[in-house]
């Protein structure tokens, strides 16, 4: 005698960056958890469909119980209408053409720091690593969360349950200079565009501006192209150019963290983000501390700040997202014409 197979309901997940996209599936009820976790390079696919479709696809064989039909996918930049805006990704999105490429019903796109400022709440607090000397008061709101990637992700998180979330655009807000070699980078950056945001020295690309622009201040032949040989030759200490180069950009952060700590008056502040996690031995050494400390001036304490080692918070916090809205709240995508099919 056979028996059907029981279905399970679930929501495709996906937290896409300029590099690198991760998928998964969560259930419709139960604990939020993320299964059967994949990451992609997005240069390799068409579009972002298309990588929806692949991941369908393989799940499907692998798990023929699983019943997916809708997708929340955490990525950065905002919507214009049915238009993705975002400089950093290797192809345009659309979301009714993604849905209809990956065969989906329901298709909701978020900023990819709205699902990371939704999942802090929900972070254990043994996987948080303290960058300053404090106490663990546990997790208080309002919390910045700052991450720089790619580009520079910025939200706040307004209740203990992740349910509120004020994005911001802090990664294109005016980058402020606190040094003399600051000031100097800054001048040099100011003759390539009109307008030197955040991003363009916090983020993993401006990390490279920042390299070009140290070693033209210091008459030298930039010998790295890439983030991560810069990254390991200020490792090995043997590149004054490139220790520098990380040195600065640990202390710039922290003077934009501090600021933007005082400014929406965060309780608490947590950075995330790749590139966090590839520089956290200089995070923790160099001068990220002390420039953030020196915001607070008088009796005022620096709120906590924490360096969080979880990979796939953009995929717990769309997960979070989905079942705040499941499943009427999702949003059903409108078919495309088979003319434009």
């Amino acid at each position: 005698m056979e028996f059907a197979q029981s279905l399970i309901d679930a929501c495709l997940v996906a937290d896409v960056g300029g590099t690198h996209a991760r998928l998964g599936w969560a259930r419709a009820d139960g604990a939020i958890d993320v299964h059967d976790v994949e990451t992609c390079r997005g240069a390799e696919h068409a579009s972002l469909g298309a990588i929806l479709h692949d991941y369908l696809r393989r799940l499907h064989a692998l798990q023929p119980g699983v019943r997916v039909r809708s997708a929340v996918v955490a990525i950065a930049g905002f919507l214009d209408g049915d238009r993705l805006v975002n400089a950093n990704l290797p192809w345009e999105v659309s979301v009714r053409r993604t849905a209809h490429d990956a065969g989906l019903a329901s298709l909701q796109v978020i900023n990819d720091f709205e699902a990371v400022a939704r999942a802090i709440p929900g972070v254990r607090r043994s996987l948080l690593v303290p960058l300053t000397a404090q106490d663990d008061p546990g997790m208080q709101s309002p919390a910045l969360v700052l991450g720089p990637g790619t580009g520079m992700g910025a939200a706040l998180c307004l209740d203990a349950e992740g349910r509120e979330v004020l994005l911001s655009e802090a990664g294109h807000a005016a980058l402020a200079a606190g040094t003399a070699t600051e000031l100097e980078v800054l001048q040099r950056l100011s003759r390539r565009w009109p307008h030197v945001d955040n991003e363009r020295v916090l983020s993993g690309t401006g990390l490279m501006h920042l390299y070009d622009a140290l070693a033209d201040l210091r008459g030298a032949v930039p010998r790295w192209r890439h983030v991560a040989p810069l990254v390991e030759a200020a490792a090995q200490g043997d590149d004054a150019l490139a220790r520098e180069t990380l040195d600065v950009f640990c202390g710039w952060l922290g003077s934009l963290v501090g600021d933007l700590v005082l400014t929406v008056g965060a309780r608490q502040a947590y950075l995330a983000g790749g590139v966090t996690r590839h520089i956290a031995p200089f995070l923790h050494q160099g001068d990220f501390a002390r420039r953030y400390a020196e915001k607070f001036t008088g009796a005022r304490t620096p709120p906590p700040l924490w360096r969080i080692d979880h990979g796939q918070l953009g995929l717990v916090g769309a997960a979070m997202h989905a079942r705040t809205h499941w499943p009427a709240r999702l949003a059903r995508v409108e078919p495309i014409p088979e003319e434009q099919a």
